[in-house]
């Protein structure tokens, strides 16, 4: 039977969506098939958007029309009496969802159609009918705790009355110094949970889109990313141009007549020039539309293009309403979902709560869960990751997600002033992340007498060792060398070689692998394999595969994934000759031998490796053929291609390439790297790291 949890409300804007969002990345992190349902959405020409955020953001197997029950031109003139045949309308709605998943998170009403009783009285009848146990949200009330607590009475014998499962109250928005005496008030006699949600004004702060829903503003320029940043201060534009950059700051929404041609070309310029502060976009009142030729120079500058947007509204009342419109998770702005997120797991059991929404743990991994079991196996025991490439901005985008899911703790190297600049153009906070230039340095010195005393039988000098120094990848390399890190993670601005070349002169491979080599995790919609050697040796000998073999195996482990080896060829077992499937064979003796209790297969073709068919009548009886997860292919031409058609063909999604052999963990990034991509890679850097902590 599907597992259910319903997040409910007793007012709108309580804060249910960030709940909600909580409970579907716990579930995530846990099975294969998560769904969210909403009973009831707004009647609209346009989708929910909660329910495409989830879809998109957890990719969600589910398609929009199965993700909600009604639209509120069902709920309307209903009175306070629920009708049976809109419960089973839901109902109905729900269950050809629910057959297709493990979990279902089901987010209630909005409490913005219908009466409040009648909206109360709709959510605890189909968690009733679902046999969900339910969460309550409720806002921290500025009249007092005494209502507070008479708002969790209510809430529970409300629920009571339909036989409801309270699984815990959630009380959002709670000032800091309140929160001790408000957990006093309200603490449950009969133990039912109560988690606290602080107050945090960076999740009030309304986005672009946000603001352009609020006063139904048509908007002109601007793509989906811009119109998703936060904005952190408002200015009506009415005074001259020269004050008006005086008081401009990062991210300033400029509210302005749209006659104001001079502030549409300011705001366009904050977006190309680095010296103004980045501008979150231009709202134009009294339904003045703007000058033609300068909108299409603001839609010429492409991704680029400030938005625009338009409203009949006059400035007084157009100021009025963005003053009381708060953020919403909807507006798809990554930073603002990861600091929920964060908070959330900060505030809330969540093992506890996955543990209730989880019946079973099927054992396919999808790749939603397998890279949130991976941030959260990286939060565990948090290491320290050194960025050598502080110059890119994918860099530091990454390190602010990174930061904020405490993935790992970050150096970030480079000149300081130019990194604080950047972030501050890009709208980064930069608190908690280490900065350091390498060219001034205090551990300089101590870095160069390092490569002096590695490098002497190379004839290394102490001058051409300082200079090495202050290069930012051999500084990061030296600081994993000395422990001062415990891994790295460079190449998006820089090639391979000169990712790999310190770390092989300095770090060394490991006792007893005479290679560094590479793996990538290819996670397929059910299961994950590890692919190897796909990017560093282009024809290892039979001793370097089984290197690489006995590596990968290690490196599979290292992210909960059972090794058994597949030592691909063009030939299984003993039915085919050459000195190919000659040194195949070879490298799987060498891995028998140096590791008795690795279950390891080869020679094996690709398809007797995998699918258990075929493995039954090309091998039979073999541990490995037809359940392999390492796979191991005899040359990099055949690797690289294979990880590469999978990837395009396949939808598979290929994690690395993972360096693998070094004594200490350095990984490589794609000049093409995408933030997500060195998210990953860190995150990845940071397991690795852990493993070498935990063997000594």
């Amino acid at each position: 039977m599907t597992a259910a949890i319903y997040i409910t409300s007793l007012a709108p804007s309580s804060g249910k969506s960030l709940v909600s969002l909580g409970a579907v990345e716990a579930a995530a992190s846990r099975t294969a098939n998560v769904g969210y349902f909403r009973p009831v959405i707004a009647a609209s020409e346009t989708p929910d958007a909660q329910i495409e955020m989830m879809r998109r953001r957890y990719q969600l197997s589910q398609t929009y029309e199965q993700s909600f029950g009604v639209t509120t031109q069902a709920t309307r003139g209903v009175g306070h009496h629920v009708p049976p045949e809109l419960v089973h309308r839901i109902l109905t709605r729900y269950e050809e969802l629910a057959r297709e998943c493990d979990v279902v998170i089901v987010e209630g009403t909005d409490f913005t159609g219908a009466s409040a009783a009648f909206e109360f009285a709709l959510n605890a009848e189909i968690a009733a009918n679902l046999g969900a146990a339910t969460v309550v949200v409720v806002p921290a009330r500025h009249d007092g705790t005494q209502q507070l607590v008479a708002a969790l009475d209510a809430a529970r014998l409300g629920l009571a009355e339909h036989q409801v499962t309270l699984f815990g109250f959630v009380v959002n928005r709670v000032p800091d110094a309140e929160r001790q005496t408000i957990a006093e008030a309200v603490a449950q006699a009969d133990g039912t949970p109560v988690w606290f949600l602080p107050e945090l004004p960076e999740l009030e702060r309304p986005a672009v889109s946000d603001l352009t829903a609020a006063l139904g503003a048509e908007q002109l320029t601007g793509d989906e990313d811009s119109l998703g940043r936060g904005v952190r201060n408002v200015i009506i534009g009415a005074m001259t141009l020269p004050h008006l950059i005086e008081r401009l700051t990062p991210d300033t929404l400029v509210i302005a007549p749209g006659d104001r041609s001079d502030v549409l070309l300011l705001a366009q310029a904050s977006r190309m020039e680095s010296d103004l502060p980045r501008i979150a976009g231009v709202l134009l009142t009294g339904g003045y539309q703007p000058d033609p030729i300068m909108l299409g120079f603001i839609h010429g500058s492409g991704s680029d293009s400030v938005p625009i947007m338009l409203t009949d509204r006059d400035t007084f009342e157009t100021a009025d309403i963005i003053s009381r419109t708060r953020g919403t998770l909807e507006s798809g702005d990554e930073a603002r979902l990861d600091l929920a997120l964060r908070m959330f797991q900060e505030s809330v059991a969540v093992d506890e709560l996955a543990d209730r929404l989880i019946a079973t743990r099927p054992d396919q991994v999808t790749p939603v869960m397998f890279e949130r079991r991976l941030v959260a196996q990286a939060r565990s025991v948090p290491q320290h990751i050194v960025l050598p490439e502080g110059e890119d901005d994918r860099i530091l985008l990454a390190a602010q997600r990174i930061r904020l899911r405490k993935a790992a703790e970050l150096t970030v190297l480079g000149d300081r002033e130019d990194i604080q600049q950047r972030a501050e153009r890009l709208g980064i906070d930069l608190a908690g992340l280490n900065l350091i230039n390498p060219s001034t340095s205090s551990d300089r010195q101590r870095y160069a007498d390092e490569i002096q005393r590695l490098r002497a039988h190379k004839g290394m000098s102490a001058e051409t060792a300082w200079d090495l120094a202050a290069d930012p990848t051999w500084f990061g390399t030296l600081m994993v060398q000395l422990g001062d890190a415990g891994g790295m993670v460079s190449g998006a601005a820089h090639t391979t070689a000169d990712t790999v070349r310190p770390a092989l002169q300095i770090i060394r491979t490991a006792p007893d692998i005479s290679v560094v080599s590479s793996v990538f995790l290819m996670v397929l919609p059910e299961r994950v394999f590890v692919y190897g050697d796909c990017a560093v040796l282009p024809h290892p000998n039979a001793e370097q595969l089984a290197d690489i073999a006995v590596s990968s195996a290690a490196t599979a482990a290292a992210f909960g994934i059972d090794p058994r080896v597949a030592m691909l060829s063009y030939s299984t077992g003993s039915s085919g000759v050459g000195a190919d499937v000659e040194k195949v064979t070879q490298a799987t003796a060498m891995v028998r031998e140096r590791e008795p209790s690795l279950l390891v297969e080869g020679p094996i073709q690709f398809d007797a490796a995998v699918d258990p068919q075929v493995a039954r009548a090309k091998l039979p009886g073999s541990e490995v053929a037809g359940r392999a997860t390492v796979l191991i292919f005899p040359d990099l031409n055949t690797g690289n291609n294979t990880y590469k058609a999978v990837q395009r063909s396949g939808g598979a999604m290929a994690v690395g390439p993972v360096l693998q052999g070094l004594r200490l963990p350095v990984n490589d990034l794609s000049r093409g790297a995408t933030v997500d991509d060195i998210v990953n890679t860190v995150v990845i850097t940071a397991i690795q790291a852990q493993r070498l902590h935990e063997d000594g």
